[in-house]
């Protein structure tokens, strides 16, 4: 069969698929490490990461190879049977993390579903709160997933418009104030208050420091639930296991996806003590594919490597280095540099005509690939295995296409 141009692939995906994506023109077929190649043989330095699901590298062997091996054994029971291996991954990941429960679930949006499931559920059986009248306290420019439900939270036009009628129950307010997280937790109906680390969609918004420290305390004297939705910033990615940790915060309600698989399989799961976690009695949430053994066994890996390979402590030393080489860029067309860890995001000033998109495209033919948000914010996450020399290397290219817009 003759071999595809890339923009034949393009055209199929464009015939065939829903038209929810609009990636950047290049086809990719294979992965290794912090590199991926196209289907022309071009190599790549990946800055995506897949949205920090792939933080510890491309296809790596250990978790490719707990994937595999389980696979050929079981693959799934479902939830109606016992298996060898939940219990497991159970173990592991609440003694990784601190807590006494686990509910596995397959993406991060039903991570987050979850979540939101769980905490009304506390709210009613635990708090006392009247029947159909639990608020949750949300974040303006939230991104928590793609469902009805979540995207009823959202204040982003291109998540929410044409979807209703949407879900009650949330209560938004904006990001980084606690003035208005104060004023609105003085309601007696409100069961918790969700929130992210640092908010990844809306451009890596890093909230003041203290801030999470002080709402933790906030809902911990209101009798309210704090869920820290990590599913972007959490396995390493910010120079800490989790962001929160970097103000010591210990979450009511933890949510995890992404990098819990290290890419290779969708994991995510809600972990929560037994005072949270067991006001679900059988019969009241599932899924078919949640914890099943594959996945169980993929996150084992993936969080072995995490330790093993000191991600948190690389993100950390390596973030600062790209913030570092960052601002030294002397380019009009960067406003600004933020981030934590190796989580970063460049706010874009147009020029000539040209923004953040046109950045990412020549930054293609350099050799780096990286994606826009909103516009003006490119985004820049490469995987935590990522050695110096490498991201020394990729700056360099970065370098080179900002001096080409001059």
């Amino acid at each position: 069969m003759e071999k595809m141009t890339q923009q034949e692939y393009i055209a199929r995906e464009d015939k065939f698929g829903a038209h929810n994506y609009h990636p950047l023109p290049v086809v990719l077929e294979r992965g290794e490490g912090v590199f991926v190649w196209d289907t022309d043989g071009n190599k790549y330095y990946d800055f995506l990461s897949a949205y920090s699901a792939v933080n510890q590298g491309h296809c790596h062997p250990k978790i490719v190879d707990a994937m595999v091996e389980q696979a050929k054994k079981l693959t799934l029971t479902s939830r109606a049977f016992y298996n060898n291996i939940l219990g497991e991954y159970e173990e592991y990941v609440t003694k990784y993390f601190g807590y006494d429960k686990v509910l596995p679930m397959n993406t991060g949006a039903e991570a987050d579903e979850t979540a939101l499931k769980l905490c009304r559920k506390w709210g009613y059986a635990k708090k006392g709160i009247p029947a159909d009248q639990a608020k949750i306290i949300c974040c303006e420019e939230n991104f928590h997933g793609r469902t009805i439900s979540i995207v009823s939270m959202s204040t982003d036009p291109d998540s929410y418009a044409g979807f209703g009628p949407f879900t009650p129950g949330f209560v938004k307010i904006p990001y980084n104030d606690l003035e208005a997280l104060e004023r609105e937790l003085q309601d007696p109906n409100v069961a918790g208050f969700i929130v992210e680390p640092i908010q990844g969609e809306a451009g890596v918004f890093v909230p003041d420091a203290g801030y999470l420290k002080k709402a933790h305390e906030l809902c911990k004297k209101n009798n309210v639930l704090f869920i820290a939705d990590e599913v972007q910033t959490g396995i390493a990615r910010t120079g800490k296991l989790l962001a929160v940790d970097h103000e010591e915060v210990r979450p009511d309600v933890l949510i995890l996806g992404k990098a819990i698989s290290g890419g290779v399989f969708p994991v995510s799961a809600v972990l929560a003590d037994d005072d949270i976690m067991l006001v679900i009695k059988p019969g009241e949430h599932g899924s078919t594919f949640g914890g099943n053994p594959i996945a169980c066994k993929v996150a084992i890996a993936a969080l072995e490597v995490v330790k093993e390979e000191k991600l948190a402590e690389k993100a950390e030393k390596l973030g600062k280095i790209f913030r570092d080489e960052f601002n030294s860029i002397d380019s009009d067309m960067i406003s600004l540099v933020r981030g934590k860890g190796l989580l970063n995001a460049v706010v874009i000033k147009p020029k000539n005509g040209k923004e953040a998109w046109d950045v990412c495209v020549a930054m293609k033919e350099a050799g780096v690939l990286a994606k826009p948000t909103h516009g003006d914010i490119i985004r820049f996450a490469p995987p935590l295995t990522i050695t110096e020399e490498e991201l020394r290397e990729a700056i360099a290219k970065i370098k080179e296409v900002f001096k080409s817009f001059e």
